[in-house]
């Protein structure tokens, strides 16, 4: 995103979609979805693609709405923080970015609603809600640090990694029932969406303050938090002892998550490591928040596998 060029309303569609949190949609619903297929020993009906394709799209939709609406609220944070984002670098007028979003929410919503049925059409207007409170005023919870945090966990933890379980089984004509893998990624995915929320403030620290925006960052300092989000993390990754040695180790495969959440949890130290010798300068910070969302991807890949 940050080396993105100006260019055309192509272009500036795509930045304006975040494109890596859509690369984190795409990866967690295919990696759902390829999981649930693994449990139910159904061979692919390749009929359904068309609708898996709509509910990938729904999710993009849903994807786009919330940072939409956040690019539109922020951009006097943003000229400062993230001046390459098309609203702010006036690529986009504040009414095409309105027409963008609006656009999107009531693409995304009739899709999941028609296709899905009223659960995950419910859901999916409650991830909506969240992400426009998350950034409009009066409630603009962004400027609460945990309630940001909170909406960004439930959003990209639960109700993305629950929704599309939910609705890939439907899909299926398969009933309804938790897995123990799918309670693992959800409950790891929610810690480390948790992680994302705090993190993602560390390289704009100048423009909240600027703006009355209290973060994480801004109260604590970038140092302090990016080592206090790097231990939440290992320990996230070591939460992999419980699920491959509890009483539903059957479920999974030691061999593959264990050395899989090793490495991992190695890779994330390291880059704690050159932050840190870096002396916390941004090109660092940015380097550091991009692995972040590296492993993110990871976990996803993982997933299918473990």
């Amino acid at each position: 995103d940050i080396d993105a060029s100006s260019g055309g309303p192509l272009q500036a569609f795509w930045k304006f979609l975040r494109p890596h949190t859509i690369r984190g949609t795409i990866l967690g619903s295919t990696a759902m979805v390829a999981r649930v297929v693994m449990e139910t020993g159904q061979p692919p009906d390749w009929s359904l693609l068309p609708v898996a394709a709509c509910g990938v799209l729904a999710l993009l939709c849903g994807n786009g709405f919330i940072v939409g609406i956040n690019q539109i609220y922020d951009v006097s944070i943003d000229i400062i923080n993230k001046p390459f984002l098309p609203v702010a670098s006036k690529e986009l007028s504040i009414a095409q970015a309105w027409v963008l979003t609006a656009a999107m929410a009531v693409t995304g919503a009739a899709l999941a609603s028609q296709l899905f049925g009223p659960l995950i059409g419910g859901l999916y207007v409650i991830g909506l809600a969240l992400g426009t409170i998350y950034s409009v005023p009066p409630f603009r919870l962004k400027q609460s640090a945990i309630a940001a945090a909170l909406i960004i966990a439930t959003c990209r933890g639960f109700l993305l990694n629950f929704g599309v379980y939910y609705a890939t089984r439907a899909m299926l004509g398969v009933p309804f029932s938790w897995s123990y893998p799918t309670a693992y990624i959800t409950c790891f995915c929610t810690v480390f969406a948790l992680v994302i929320a705090v993190t993602k403030d560390l390289p704009d620290v100048q423009g909240d303050l600027e703006n009355g925006i209290e973060t994480f960052a801004t109260r604590f300092g970038v140092e302090r938090v990016a080592s206090l989000a790097t231990g939440a993390l290992v320990a996230n990754y070591a939460t992999a002892l419980f699920w491959a040695f509890g009483t539903f180790k059957a479920a999974f495969r030691p061999h593959v998550l264990l050395p899989a959440h090793a490495i991992l949890a190695g890779l994330l130290l390291r880059g704690h490591a050159r932050l840190r010798s870096a002396g916390h300068s941004r090109d660092a910070i940015l380097a550091f928040y991009r692995l972040i969302w590296a492993l993110f991807y990871s976990q996803y890949a993982l997933f299918p596998f473990v």
